[in-house]
């Protein structure tokens, strides 16, 4: 067998196999966002790590496909996003990625600072409500699922 490359291959297309520097790059976002968390990330997630949040485990600052969740619950599907006052100027953008995240299976939640920092119970709540399965939803009929 020869070592020499094969020609009947094309090159790849322009961007692609650089994509190991993105993801170098976004790990590299991640750890710092994981090193300057702000207050109300700090206060959720002493709630959500260490499974202490229903048993789930939860990771922050986590890249999911080419953005970085602030938390993420594989298990669920749950992503819950904690906003600061920027992300009023930035509306459009969260919709779009919200919108994506959807479209790969994920819930998304966002709260603001100010409602962890003040209403940490009601957040927790709406967390919880997300992850349990509905008490309105039907029950399978006997015979349903074969």
């Amino acid at each position: 067998m020869s070592s020499e490359p094969r020609k009947d291959h094309p090159l790849p297309p322009v961007g692609e196999g650089q994509g190991r520097g993105k993801k170098i790059h976004m790990l590299s976002n991640a750890k710092s966002l994981r090193s300057n968390q702000t207050d109300a990330e700090a206060r959720l997630w002493y709630h959500l790590r260490a499974h202490r949040f229903m048993g789930l485990k939860f990771k922050r600052q986590k890249p999911v496909g080419c953005y970085i969740a602030d938390f993420v619950c594989c298990e669920r599907r749950l992503i819950v996003e904690v906003d600061g006052g920027q992300h009023a100027e930035q509306a459009a953008y969260d919709r779009q990625r919200d919108a994506w995240l959807r479209s790969q299976g994920y819930t998304v939640l966002r709260f603001w600072n100010h409602d962890v920092m003040q209403q940490l119970e009601g957040v927790l709540e709406q967390i919880r409500c997300a992850v349990e399965p509905s008490p309105l939803a039907p029950l399978p009929q006997v015979g349903e699922g074969k």
